[in-house]
């Protein structure tokens, strides 16, 4: 694993908490979800845990979609996004999954223009 991808993605964690002022004790998880809300547009509200599971996945598809496993298709009539899967994601190991969404996310938020180490 490439130990300089986690001393980023501590450090946007630490940006985050800051100096976006969401408060101690983010992870991958948390991060994921504000990236859904990001991206559904609809303002920070009451979410169901079904509808956090929905945000986080919106958030996967998103980050992972300059890597080819997504293509987004389209808002449904609740102005939800949907994502076609592109190809398989490979099985990977649970370091390795976090290790490749914590990498993502930290292009994520460098294409977006919100952080950059």
């Amino acid at each position: 694993m490439d130990y300089e991808v986690d001393l980023k993605f501590n450090k946007l964690v630490k940006f985050l908490e800051n100096e976006k002022d969401f408060g101690p004790g983010l992870d991958l998880q948390t991060i994921l979800l504000l990236i859904g809300v990001d991206i559904l547009g609809q303002g920070h509200q009451k979410f169901s845990k079904n509808e956090k599971m929905d945000l986080m996945h919106i958030a996967i598809c998103t980050i992972l979609e300059p890597y080819g496993y997504y293509s987004f298709e389209g808002r449904d009539k609740d102005n939800w996004p949907h994502f076609k899967l592109e190809k398989q994601l490979p099985n990977l190991e649970h370091r390795e999954q976090q290790h490749l969404l914590k990498q993502a996310t930290l292009e994520f938020f460098k294409r977006e223009e919100i952080f950059s180490v």
